[in-house]
């Protein structure tokens, strides 16, 4: 009867507990919480969010969804607008819910500045320099996505001896060239006829006699832009000062700069071209494209001593966005190369696949542009040089050149009338010229004389833009001196 009992009571023990784990398994469960690997939002924009996709295998992928991209940029109008228009209609825009791209331009001086702010997700255009401070300084990502390194692997790493990638000592590529530039002079050709001007075909020509004599007939020849505010304007100051030496080169800057006007922008400078209102000057190759086909009378030169570079794009260490902005860059680099056939760009593509597209067919001529710098032998420009002095000359530049402009090309015309009135022989006249555009001796507040060598602006080069009292108390110096000295010569023609 014992045993009997005991076994009642086991079933009934078995059947409770049966019955709880049946009530455990029927109740609803929580959704289970997936592991997120974005990061945390940013104050300037929507926090980016991740949707996930299921395989047959249970795997799970996470894209990072950020409704908008904030861009650095040094590009013109046409290119972001054709930019905004092509992306946010591709499927890479919908797969990561990108909804709009913002741009913003500021001048490059101005990046590293907004980067710590934050907020910002990618870095396009602008020339190399900029960029290979940017990475220097520790404000650019490596590529290292899959869809951005398949990208990558579609672009060459050099044309004409000259990088389109960055690599690190990591082995990772830190940007990436998304269109190629050569740097060159446009003229426009009624001008010249106008004014009876040669050709120019070399960057000295620009800041010849010759040219002088139109400026003395009241017709200034010649149009660049302000290096401040102009990065392909101040790669060919750059050029320049490599290609004829520090002293020489200045002279060519400075008489350049007095045989015309400078531009704020390099916009500006191209357009007085296409105008007419210059006869030639400074530009950068897609915008010598461009004064092609607004007018058919101007001409792109590339003259001999120049380069050839990539101007590069690059994710920077700010983004909150960074497989969307990863995404951007790889869209670039490939479907987006057509946009550089539109004619309000015309820019030549990174990636030769580009040709191939219905809209490379239909531009044989950039092509043709194309596989002639393939075949050509670029200066040898040392961007770190560049690099060591970049701040200290575009400042100097803009209290010498910019602000003293006015007594700049009095002092030029003086020397000019002199010399085509008889008053000086060619060999005073050569001598004037290049006193005018050597660099200044000037004198520091503590009473030390210092001239403006190729030492010393990369001496100051750091402070120069870390120190912006230093900076300015630098500018008023310089253009103190300029002005005394332009003076001066004036008085020596004068007397």
């Amino acid at each position: 009867m014992a045993t009997k009992t005991l076994y009642i009571v086991v079933a009934v023990i078995i059947i409770a507990i049966v019955a709880a784990v049946a009530v455990y398994y029927s109740m609803p469960k929580a959704p289970q919480q997936l592991t997120s690997t974005t990061q945390a939002p940013s104050t300037t924009q929507a926090p980016p969010t991740t949707q996930t996709t299921s395989t047959s295998t249970t795997q799970t992928t996470a894209v990072q969804q950020c409704p908008q991209l904030v861009i650095l940029t040094r590009h013109p109008t046409a290119i972001l607008n054709v930019t905004r228009t092509l992306f946010l209609n591709s499927d890479v825009a919908k797969k990561y819910g990108i909804k709009d791209l913002v741009f913003k331009n500021p001048p490059a001086s101005q990046w590293e500045a907004l980067i710590k702010q934050g907020g910002i997700d990618v870095a396009w255009g602008g020339g190399p320099t900029t960029f290979n401070v940017l990475y220097q300084d520790g404000f650019l990502l490596p590529l290292q996505g899959d869809e951005v390194k398949a990208a990558l692997a579609q672009v060459p790493d050099t044309i004409a001896g000259m990088p389109l990638k960055l690599k690190g000592p990591d082995g990772q590529v830190y940007w990436v060239a998304w269109a190629i530039s050569s740097f060159g002079i446009t003229a426009n050709l009624d001008f010249l006829n106008k004014t009876g001007l040669p050709i120019p075909h070399d960057w000295s020509d620009l800041a010849s006699f010759t040219y002088g004599k139109a400026l003395l007939q009241g017709y200034p020849a010649t149009s660049i832009g302000d290096i401040s505010k102009s990065t392909s304007s101040l790669r060919m100051a750059e050029i320049i000062l490599q290609a004829y030496g520090w002293d020489n080169g200045w002279r060519i800057i400075t008489l350049t700069a007095a045989n015309g006007k400078v531009w704020g922008t390099s916009e500006d400078a191209r357009d007085a071209i296409i105008r007419g209102d210059a006869g030639a000057g400074w530009t950068i190759d897609f915008y010598g494209y461009i004064a092609q086909l607004q007018n058919p009378h101007t001409r792109y030169i590339i003259p001999p001593n120049t380069t050839v570079n990539g101007d590069p794009i690059a994710v920077v260490n700010s983004t909150r966005c960074r497989q969307a902005a990863e995404a951007f860059v790889a869209w670039v680099i490939t479907d987006g190369q057509r946009m550089v056939f539109d004619p309000s760009i015309n820019r030549l593509p990174v990636n030769p696949n580009a040709f191939n597209t219905p809209e490379g067919q239909r531009r044989p001529d950039l092509k043709a542009v194309y596989q002639q710098l393939l075949n050509m032998k670029a200066m040898n420009f040392d961007d770190r040089l560049a690099m060591s002095y970049e701040q200290a000359i575009t400042y100097y530049f803009v209290a010498t050149i910019v602000q003293e402009q006015g007594d700049l090309q009095n002092a030029w015309k003086a020397i000019l009338q002199a010399y085509y009135n008889g008053k000086i022989d060619k060999a005073t006249a050569e001598k004037l010229a290049a006193q005018l555009g050597a660099p200044l001796e000037f004198t520091m507040p503590n009473g030390t004389k210092f001239v403006f060598t190729q030492q010393f602006a990369q001496s100051i080069n750091s402070r120069i833009k870390n120190d912006a009292t230093f900076r300015d108390q630098m500018i008023a110096i310089w253009r103190d001196a300029a002005r005394q000295k332009y003076l001066s010569i004036i008085s020596q023609v004068s007397g």
